[in-house]
């Protein structure tokens, strides 16, 4: 099996090509990156010679395609969220099978008629939140016979006494990735009735709920994705009454988050008399950035609830999926990293081995085999506990 991993010197990158390495199936992988240098972060390590590190700079289209027609049995895309339409265009045009960790919404119009005909299958959703979180949605609506409430929470938050700043986060992902996503309206579902909520005002306290996490202690959720577009995606906006999908943060993040997000803080629009086009978001991603960095011995936490009810067997339940993890100190992986890098690692070997076959634009929540893929999370010890609730 030959793998390319784009963006493989990065954080996610890393872990992906990793864990490539170790997998006795995996006889090269390739990481290309602008730096590939950086993979040298990670010394030597089992599978250290099946692995190939080029320079590359993704801008360039025509190097790109000729990339990944090198004969790989599959890609993975671990390059910043600009390069997504272009690698994707540039797999389907080298006729080489690709995997990313964004949502599929975002690929080029019309991408998977292209696929299609080129016979190029294309996995998006393939990391954690988009990635493990749907899957486990899925699993849990095959669960039951009638699906009423659909809630999804996830969020990388820094192990306390790491977590001591005014926003109490620190960045394990692309912190430019972390302002998109709170740049982007949400759509729930309340009681029957389909609400947006706009990015502004996400962090309002009307909007920002609570969790009580065992072992973890108060969480803030909020809302921030489209729950009503995976509830028809998977089926059940039929009978749905009550579905999210939400980000955890620390108590307080919130409160901080707003005031911002009302001066402007996040929008991409240049400011006017700056030179260079400085965006509000430009700047924040520079000056916060280096700020909000985990330090050598600091731990990150990622935790995931997945929350499914409804009838089975004429009973009403609830299905409850709780993940946790934590950085591993030992190989300074951070746990957003892990679940992130292992779940895109872990498709991409059911596609380059058949197990995941169908051309096209694919989706999390019906193209990724449920049970193989959980399988696989866990054997990379990342651990997922499971329970069920009758409910009166």
């Amino acid at each position: 099996m030959k793998v390319l991993v784009l963006g493989g010197s990065g954080l996610q990158g890393r872990v992906a090509v990793w864990d490539l390495a170790r997998t006795p199936e995996v006889s090269e992988v390739v990481c290309a990156d602008v730096n590939p240098a950086g993979l040298d972060s990670l010394g030597r390590f089992p599978g250290r010679e099946k692995v190939r590190a080029e320079a590359f700079d993704a801008s360039d289209r025509r190097a790109l395609t000729v990339l990944l027609a090198q004969g790989f049995d599959v890609a993975i895309d671990l390059l910043p969220s600009s390069y997504l339409g272009s690698v994707g265009e540039a797999a389907v045009e080298a006729g080489c099978d690709l995997v990313n960790t964004m949502y599929g919404h975002q690929m080029p119009p019309g991408i998977h008629d292209r696929a299609v005909r080129r016979d190029v299958t294309i996995v998006p959703e393939a990391g954690l939140d988009p990635g493990i979180d749907l899957v486990l949605c899925a699993h849990g609506v095959s669960q039951l016979d009638e699906v009423h409430e659909l809630h999804s929470y996830c969020g990388g938050i820094p192990e306390p006494p790491a977590d001591g700043n005014a926003l109490r986060y620190k960045i394990s992902w692309s912190w430019e990735g972390v302002l998109k996503s709170y740049s982007r309206p949400a759509v729930i579902v309340r009681d029957g009735e389909v609400i947006r909520i706009e990015a502004r005002d996400q962090h309002s306290p009307q909007w920002v709920g609570e969790l009580d996490l065992p072992g973890f202690g108060r969480l803030e959720v909020i809302p921030n994705g489209d729950a009503e577009f995976y509830a028809r995606l998977l089926g059940v906006a039929g009978t749905i009454r009550n579905t999210t999908r939400c980000t955890l943060r620390w108590p307080g993040h919130a409160a901080v988050w707003k005031p911002l997000v009302e001066l402007g803080f996040v929008e991409d629009v240049p400011v006017p008399g700056l030179p260079g086009g400085i965006s509000p978001r430009d700047f924040m991603v520079r000056h916060l950035g280096p700020r909000l960095q985990y330090g050598d011995g600091e731990r990150d936490l990622v935790l995931m609830l997945v929350m499914v009810s409804g009838l089975r067997g004429g009973e009403r339940v609830r299905l409850t999926y709780e993940l946790a993890d934590r950085r591993d100190l030992e190989t300074g992986f951070l746990a957003m990293t892990r679940t992130v890098g292992f779940a895109a690692s872990a498709v991409a070997q059911m596609v380059a081995t058949g197990q995941i076959a169908a051309a096209g634009l694919l989706t999390a929540v019906r193209d990724i085999p449920q049970a193989r893929f959980l399988d696989e999370i866990r054997r990379r010890g990342i651990q997922i506990r499971e329970s069920v609730q009758r409910l009166q």
